[in-house]
């Protein structure tokens, strides 16, 4: 049974957790994991398994839908149903999708980091985060793949979010 395997690690932080030691433990989380059920499950008629990590300050961080093509449309990324290639979205919806690379028997991982506006408590602050994308589409379920073998391609989107840093 064909599966594709999409595994999100979400690290998030306010503007109170920008400082040096805050970064080296946000730096000692893993950025991949085995699959364990639960957390992980499975999507769209058991031809997905979405493994989800870290933080989800706001509760619905992550959307994912299923084209009418058949393509998966995950977070800032799509999924080719036709040749299982994985393209990069972005974080501005009218950019069109930038080809990474194919999935079939190799995996993917995808770096990215964003900030967002929240409003909470009668105030706005910013919301950091740092979220890796590992994926892969594989012809039989293996739990440890992200951990048995490295990636075939690393591909990375940061933006400056903060050019001056606060003591």
């Amino acid at each position: 049974m064909r599966v594709l395997i999409l595994q999100i690690v979400i690290k998030q932080w306010d503007k109170s957790q920008r400082t040096e030691a805050h970064e080296r433990l946000r730096a000692n989380i893993p950025d991949n994991y085995t699959l364990t059920f639960p957390p992980a499950v499975y999507v769209f008629n058991q031809q997905c398994i979405i493994d989800r990590h870290g933080d989800d300050i706001q509760g619905t961080r992550l959307k994912y839908a299923m084209d009418a093509n058949g393509n998966i449309l995950f977070d800032r990324f799509q999924v080719n149903a036709a040749d299982n290639v994985l393209a990069y979205r972005g974080a501005k919806a009218d950019a069109p999708p930038q080809a990474i690379g194919s999935l079939h028997n190799q995996w993917i991982q995808c770096r990215y980091n964003g900030r967002y506006s929240i409003f909470e408590s009668d105030r706005y602050y910013w919301l950091y985060e740092e979220a890796t994308l590992n994926a892969i589409y594989l012809d039989q379920l293996n739990e440890s793949v992200f951990l048995n073998t490295g990636p075939a391609l690393v591909y990375k989107d940061f933006n400056a979010l903060d050019a001056i840093k606060q003591p």
